[in-house]
């Protein structure tokens, strides 16, 4: 299948509120409409996971993040920029976004990717996208597609073909928390 009938067809469940699995600028993520509710409690439970626990999402450009981040502060454009491997930031005064997507003082964990494939695909949805790793809560990450429980495909909406033959091991991104004061800290490094 073909790089944009496989975007098509992710955007088309995504809009529907579905949950797809695709490949991302890091590792495979089970992804949704960051901004509707009931998709991002499906991805909750298909994860199994507390959803006292925020979510990340994706989006194609700075102007994205400036849509559903108030108030983003300098330091996270100097961050962004400068970051040599996908990096999220976790920034403070989330909009527009699902409210069980945010961690409980309102942050968001927000990455703009420049893999071109997800980068087109949050292009397409015009919206952010959940993205967080293809693996049930508290076992190990899927580096590859061939690693990712088949649970886990099954429950998911819709398969992204792209990728599926990469040996590649792939790594989750980098994590910083940057508050308004200009405080930083390394989540995951």
């Amino acid at each position: 299948m073909n790089c944009t009938i496989d975007i098509e067809n992710a955007v088309k469940v995504l809009k529907e509120g579905g949950v797809i699995l695709y490949p991302t600028d890091t590792i495979w993520g089970i992804g949704c409409d960051a901004t509707n509710p009931e998709a991002v409690e499906k991805v909750f439970k298909i994860k199994r996971r507390d959803d006292s626990k925020a979510l990340i999402c994706l989006v194609d450009s700075d102007a994205r993040i400036q849509r559903y981040v108030r108030n983003v502060p300098e330091v996270a454009w100097d961050v962004m920029e400068l970051a040599t491997t996908p990096t999220t930031v976790i920034l403070d005064g989330a909009q527009g976004l699902a409210p069980n997507l945010l961690a409980e003082d309102g942050s968001v964990g927000i990455r703009i990717t420049r893999e071109e494939f997800s980068k087109q695909l949050c292009y397409r949805f015009q919206k952010p996208i959940v993205s967080t790793s293809a693996n049930v809560s508290g076992e190990p990450t899927a580096r590859t597609f061939k690693e990712i429980p088949q649970e886990i495909i099954e429950a998911v909406d819709y398969v992204c073909s792209f990728r599926r033959g990469d040996k590649t091991k792939h790594a989750p991104s980098s994590v910083i928390r940057l508050r308004g004061n200009g405080e930083v800290t390394v989540i995951r490094g």
